[in-house]
Parts: structure tokens; C-alpha cells; sequence
């Protein structure tokens, strides 16, 4: 700081006053003093001034002449004692009152200093100079708040003196107000950038209102000047970070630590830095060192938690984010966290304690609602999982959300199953499905409520939908193959009225061939057994009802019998009741996906429907299945021809020649080549 110096053409005018008003004996000692004074020789002035007082004692002049040089050799208190008498004698002079004011700050007493310039202030408030002696005084006392309205006061009159204005920057800076800090440290940069010293302040104020590159230039220029300021290194460090130019700012934390190893007081921000950087180890070592010297800050828990979370050292993090919560139990973002590594322990009722901790503060959080809503639902409490995923899903649309409440749907339904309340087991199941569930469990559980209320043909689909969803599941194919034995036969046929569909009109020789007389290799075996040749027997007589019991009962034995449920639905369709047989046949693909003859004969029922695409479908699985089996070419003509695709008729037709059927099939099909070459 500046201190005040009497300066100026009002002291001299005073000074001059004062002279002429001297004896002419003591006027001449105090000329003799100014000479001595000049000469720097002090003893000799002050003898000269005090016999000068002894001549006329009530001179002020005389006093402040003294109390100048007693000042000036460095004998403070002797000017103070002789200030006093001066003041005694003129009482209105502001000018001893600055005079003392600045030897009190000298000395460091700032409060009398204050008194001085204020008793100052009172007599000659014109003289604007003295506000700042009195924001310099208040400034050292740490008064900054006053301190920058004396500056700014003084300032409106000398407002391009420099060194004020640096004074009233650091004062803004002492009472932490960095915008106006950094609007009077932008003035003297631009005023004169040549001569700016304070760089580190002005980066400092800089970094508080987060413009960091501004800052970091003045900062990089700070240590330029002084390479072993490590103030000023920790605050480019900061601002690199904020930056993001994150190499650079581990530079400076690297010299940081090497120029003061103990100064861990940074660590923490430089733990931070590395965990930005998933510098993971690196990181929490250095939250650890932190923690050594700084044990009671929370903050060193919770991020050090949460980059543990990170590598999965979940039971670490639980043991820090506990610690965390112990200085203050009601940190909701902490309980979050601790509540998620709960639940990735499936920790689940700890889990859910917190969630409803935070959600009791924080009910909209959705976020936070979804979590609970997992956490339900892996505890096992389905029903209350539901609940709230049916409120989520309310609030917004969440295919996530969606999934697993179609998954909870199918637990809780496979609860009741379990219970017997096949009505809610249906209904959880439906809802399941209805959501789009993919789980083959939902169409299960489904089809078995659906048989326990003797609804067999929904049972059925649903049996149908599950094995096809899983065809390698053992329980799937036993619980459809019981459910086949118990319900075979159950339906009425309906009455066969001596037509054949149109599709199978067309070559009914082929048909019946294949359809009634058929023999699988695999049958042979099975139709040793008494049963099967008894229901052959009746079938070839149309004996259909006793046909029908004799192969149920074979079933009994055996319900994974492919060959014997083709035959159930051969007798279906000799009936008329192809609706029947389609359900026959497909059971017994189902049993044996790999079963072409069930196939073909599925085939033959969708043509008899006009459904010609999946006819098709159908009959290309028997071919992918077995290339030789020329019905199915045959069979593939027909459909193409009869949905009105010649080129692929004729195609398949000719195939089916190259399989060299019997003669009575091959002249059928070469007049069905002819006709459709003439067409």
C-alpha cells in the first residue's frame, strides 16, 4: 500500500504562513534545521527545532517540523509525542491528524491510524486524498467491505490513480466479490497491459466466475514470472481442468506435488481430475490420501464410493457411502447411490428401505421409481412390482418397463397356477401376452390354466405356441402329450357330406394314397402292438369311433407317437371335419418337427381351405425335409396352379415326373402339362 505524504501546493501554502509568524530568532534556527535536514543530518535539526521551541513554544509549525523529522530518522514515538503537543495547540489541523494517522500505520496500529484519518475527514471532508489513507487502513484491518467504498469513493475523484484501483481489485478479491474483481483487473490490463504484475490475482478472480480460459492465459503468464508459485499453478490446474485439457492439467498437478509432496489439501481435486479420466486405481489411491489428512470430509467418501461402483467394488463402495451418510443422514443423492449398490448385491429389502427414504422426500423422482419397481420385482414381490409399473407406464411409455412388467405378469401368474386360482393365473398370463411378452413360460402357464378349466382348444393354441417357442423343452412336449391322450377324441366329428375340397379335387388318387394308405418306416415297430393293428383294422372297415379309442388308448402308451396321431387325423379328414385333422397333424409336427408325412398331410388341408400360401409353406418343409418325396412336388403344382402361378406349376409338375411315380399319377400330371402349355 501507499502511505500518505504530506505533498501538495496547500501544505506548502500553510507551511509558508506559518514561517513568517516566527521570531526572528527562532525563524533563523528553523532555516539552520531545514539545512541540516536536507543534509540528512538529523541531530542537528533537532537540536536546532527544539531551541526554536524554547524561543516560541506555542508555534505549531516548529512541531511538525520536528515530528517530520523524528519520522523520518525513524524515532516514531518521539514524532507521535510531538504531534500530540501540535495538535494541542491546533486542534482544526487535519493535516497533523493525516500526519498521525500515517505513523500509527507505520507502526501497524491501524485502529488509531483510523482514528486519525477520520478526525481528519471531519475537519477538511474537501480533502478527497485522505479516503484512501482511510481504505489503506481499513484494507490492513481486513475490513474490505468499507475498505472498497473508501477506495471507490476516492477513485470517483483520482480515477486514474493505479495503485488505488489494484487496492480496491484486491479488496474485491479479499471479500470474495471476483465479478467486480475481475471488472477492475480487465480496466488496468487494458490500460496498460505492458505494466500488469498482478496476473495471479486476475486469473484467480478468473476462475471463480468460470471464464477458464481467459484465466488460464493470465495464469500461464503468472508462472512465466514465477515458476515456484504454487498457488498459481493449483488455480491452472483447476481452470486447464475445467477445460478439459485435462493432459495439461495433470502436468501441473505433477509439479504441484513435486514442489510440495505434503500439500494434500489438492488431492482431492486432482482424484477427481483422474476419475473424470477413469484413472480408476489412480483415483481412488488418491482419495485415500485425502481421506488420511482431511478424515471428516463427506465429499472424499461419496466419490470415491461412486468411482468404486464404477469397477464393480460394490462392497467397498457400500462401506464408503455408510461413512458418507454418518455426517449428514439426510444426503437423498447419497442414499440413491448406496441404495442401487443394495441392489446390485440383491440386497433387495435394504435396497427398498432407501428408496422409500428418498421417494418419502422426493415422490415424482421417476427414476428412483423405476428402481424400486426392479428392486419389487426381484425380491419376489410381484404383485406390488406390478403395481407400480402399471403407474410408470401411465406416466410414460417404456418399452423397458413394459418387459418387465409382462415378466412379473408371468411369475405372479405362475403363483396362482401354482395356488389353483386359474382365474387370475389366466388373466396374468393374457396380460403378459397382450404386452408382447416373448417368454414361452407366459403361453405355458396359459395354456395349462386354460386345460384345468376344460377350455381345450385355447389350451391347445397355447400348448402349440410354447412347444413352438422351445421345441427342445422335455416338459413343453410331455405336458402337450398328456394333454393330447386326455383330450383325443373329445370333439365331435362333423358329418362327412361326400365332398372334397377344390385343391384336392384335382388329383384324389394322389390323395388318397398318401393320406390313407401311407406307411411310415417308424411305424412298423408301433404297429406290431395289438392296439395299432385293431385300430388299422377299424379304420379300414370305417370303423372311425372304434378306431378312434383303439389309437387313444395306443397313445396312452406311447403319446409322442407322431405316426399314430397322423392317423387320428386321417380319420378326422375321412370324416369331413378338417378343422380336426389340421389339429392332428400339427400335433404331430409338434411332437416330431422333422415329421414330413405330417407335413404334407397339414399341407393338404390348407389347399382343401384355398389357403394356398401356407399349402405351400408346407409342402416346401416336406421337400427341405426329405428332396425325394415326390408327392410333395405334385402336391406343389397343384397349389401354384390353383393360385395362378403357372411358371411355378409347371415347374414343380415336371419335377414330379423326374420321380418316376406310377404311371396312372405320371399320365394325370403330363395332361395337366399340356393343358397349361396350350394355355
Amino acid at each position: 500500500m501507499r502511505k500518505f505524504l504530506l505533498t501538495g501546493a496547500v501544505l506548502v501554502l500553510a507551511a509558508n504562513a506559518a514561517v513568517s509568524a516566527l521570531s526572528p530568532e527562532a525563524n533563523a534556527l528553523y532555516q539552520q534545521a531545514s539545512v541540516a535536514e536536507y543534509r540528512h543530518d538529523y541531530p542537528a535539526a533537532i537540536e536546532k527545532l527544539q531551541q526554536a521551541i524554547r524561543l516560541d513554544p506555542d508555534e505549531v509549525i516548529l512541531y511538525t517540523k520536528l515530528a517530520g523529522i523524528f519520522t523520518d530518522s525513524g524515532e516514531l514515538d518521539k514524532a507521535l509525542a510531538v504531534y500530540t503537543r501540535a495538535v494541542e495547540l491546533k486542534p482544526n489541523d487535519a493535516f497533523i491528524y493525516i500526519s498521525i494517522g500515517s505513523i500509527y500505520e507505520n507502526k501497524g496500529e491501524y485502529q488509531q491510524a483510523l482514528g486519525a484519518y477520520q478526525q481528519a475527514m471531519k475537519i477538511f471532508p474537501e480533502y478527497k486524498y485522505n479516503y484512501l489513507n482511510i481504505a489503506n487502513v481499513r484494507y490492513q484491518m481486513g475490513d474490505y467491505k468499507d475498505a472498497i467504498m473508501d477506495y471507490n469513493k476516492f477513485l470517483a475523484t483520482y480515477a486514474q490513480h493505479r495503485e488505488a484501483r489494484e487496492s480496491l481489485a484486491s479488496a474485491y478479491m479479499r471479500n470474495e466479490n471476483y465479478p467486480s474483481a475481475v471488472t477492475e483487473y480487465d480496466r488496468l490490463y487494458s490500460a496498460d497491459a505492458a505494466n500488469f504484475k498482478d496476473f495471479l490475482s486476475y486469473g484467480q478472480a478468473l476462475v471463480e466466475v468460470k471464464n477458464y480460459s481467459k484465466a488460464a492465459q493470465m495464469l500461464e503468464k503468472a508462472i512465466d514470472a514465477d515458476p515456484d508459485n504454487t498457488s498459481c499453478r493449483v488455480s491452472l490446474a483447476l481452470a486447464y481442468q475445467q477445460l478439459e485439457r485435462n493432459d495439461l492439467a495433470l502436468a501441473q498437478y505433477d509439479i504441484i506435488f513435486r514442489q510440495r509432496p505434503s500439500m494434500n489439501s489438492l488431492r482431492f481435486d486432482y482424484a477427481n481430475l483422474l476419475a473424470d479420466l477413469e484413472h480408476n486405481s489412480n483415483a481412488i489411491e488418491q482419495y485415500k490420501m485425502y481421506i488420511l489428512s482431511y478424515p471428516n470430509d463427506p465429499r472424499a467418501y461419496i466419490n470415491l464410493a461412486t468411482v468404486q461402483k464404477r469397477m464393480n467394488k460394490v462392497d467397498d463402495a457400500i462401506k464408503n457411502y455408510e461413512k458418507a451418510l454418518t455426517f449428514n443422514k439426510d444426503n437423498l443423492d447419497v442414499k440413491k447411490s448406496l441404495a442401487e449398490c443394495y441392489h446390485i448385491q440383491k440386497r433387495y429389502n435394504e435396497a427398498l428401505t432407501l428408496y422409500n427414504e428418498v421417494l418419502a422426500k422426493e415422490p415424482n423422482d421417476y427414476t428412483l421409481r423405476v428402481n424400486k419397481a426392479f428392486a419389487l420385482h426381484s425380491a419376489g414381490r410381484f404383485e406390488e412390482a406390478i403395481a407400480l409399473y402399471d403407474v410408470l407406464l401411465k406416466e410414460k411409455s417404456d418399452e423397458t418397463i413394459k418387459t418387465n412388467l409382462a415378466a412379473a405378469l408371468v411369475e405372479q401368474g405362475k403363483r396362482y397356477l401354482e395356488s389353483q386360482n386359474y382365474t387370475d393365473s389366466t388373466s396374468y398370463f393374457v396380460r403378459a401376452i397382450e404386452l408382447g411378452s416373448k417368454d414361452s413360460e407366459a403361453y405355458f402357464g396359459l395354456a395349462k390354466s386354460y386345460a384345468a378349466c376344460s377350455v381345450n382348444d385355447l389350451a391347445d393354441k397355447n400348448f402349440q405356441k410354447a412347444v413352438e417357442m422351445k421345441p427342445d423343452n422335455k416338459l413343453y412336449s410331455e405336458e402337450y402329450a398328456k394333454f393330447i391322450t386326455a383330450t383325443a377324441g373329445a370333439q365331435s366329428g362333423v358329418a362327412f357330406d361326400g365332398t372334397l375340397p377344390a385343391a384336392v379335387d384335382a388329383a384324389p388318387a394322389v390323395n388318397d394314397q398318401v393320406v390313407i394308405d401311407f406307411e411310415s418306416p417308424q411305424a412298423n415297430i408301433e404297429r406290431t402292438k395289438s392296439l395299432i393293428q385293431i385300430g388299422d383294422e377299424n379304420y379300414k372297415l370305417k370303423n372311425y369311433d372304434a378306431s378312434i379309442k383303439n389309437y387313444q388308448d395306443a397313445l396312452k402308451l406311447n403319446p409322442n407317437d407322431e405316426v399314430t396321431l397322423l392317423k387320428l387325423g386321417n380319420i378326422y379328414k375321412a370324416r369331413g371335419d378338417s378343422k380336426e385333422a389340421a389339429n392332428f397333424y400339427k400335433k404331430a409336427i409338434f411332437v416330431n418337427p422333422g415329421y414330413a408325412d405330417g407335413w404334407f398331410n397339414l399341407g393338404l388341408i390348407r389347399a382343401g381351405e384355398k389357403n394356398f400360401n401356407e399349402a405351400k409353406d408346407c409342402f416346401n418343409r416336406v421337400i427341405a425335409l426329405n428332396p425325394g418325396y415326390a408327392n410333395a412336388y405334385f402336391a406343389l403344382g397343384l397349389a401354384n396352379e390353383n393360385s395362378g402361378d403357372k411358371a411355378e406349376a409347371l415347374k414343380y409338375y415336371k419335377e414330379f415326373l423326374q420321380k418316376k411315380p406310377n404311371e396312372r399319377d405320371a399320365a394325370t400330371v403330363r395332361e395337366k402339362i399340356k393343358a397349361l402349355e396350350q394355355q
